[in-house]
């Protein structure tokens, strides 16, 4: 798959960014949300990995905005927070998440979401909403 991370902490990225690809896919970063829009308008990807709090452009607006655009509104997304994720929930009923998870990231449930992600466009199911 080839998936856009978007978040604002270099040690985040340095982090799942190897471990993506070690599973095969293929990574493009953004530092803010702004420019995760940006590239987004540019290029296909099969996911988006997205941080909930960054600087242009938070995680949720940048959620907002790519639920919008018809080249990316069927892309599943992977929310990302530091907040409780009950919150979160609560917060982005409206928005369509594959998962939230929660920082620090784990890694095995990092990779079971994107994993599952991977099958569901293998089968072409739709995402749901939590």
């Amino acid at each position: 798959m080839v998936i856009l991370l978007a978040d604002d902490k270099q040690n985040v990225l340095d982090f799942i960014t190897p471990l993506l690809e070690q599973q095969g896919h293929i990574v493009e970063i953004a530092g803010n949300g702004l420019a995760a829009f940006e590239k987004a308008q540019q290029q296909h990807f099969d996911l988006y990995i997205i941080d909930h709090l960054m600087p242009f452009m938070n995680g949720i607006q940048l959620s907002k905005n790519l639920q919008k655009k018809p080249f990316t509104v069927n892309t599943p997304i992977i929310f990302m927070t530091t907040q409780n994720t009950t919150d979160v929930i609560a917060l982005t009923r409206s928005l369509y998440f594959h998962a939230i998870i929660a920082k620090p990231i784990n890694e095995n449930s990092l990779l079971n979401a994107v994993n599952e992600i991977n099958q569901l466009n293998n089968t072409n199911t739709s995402r749901y909403s939590l």
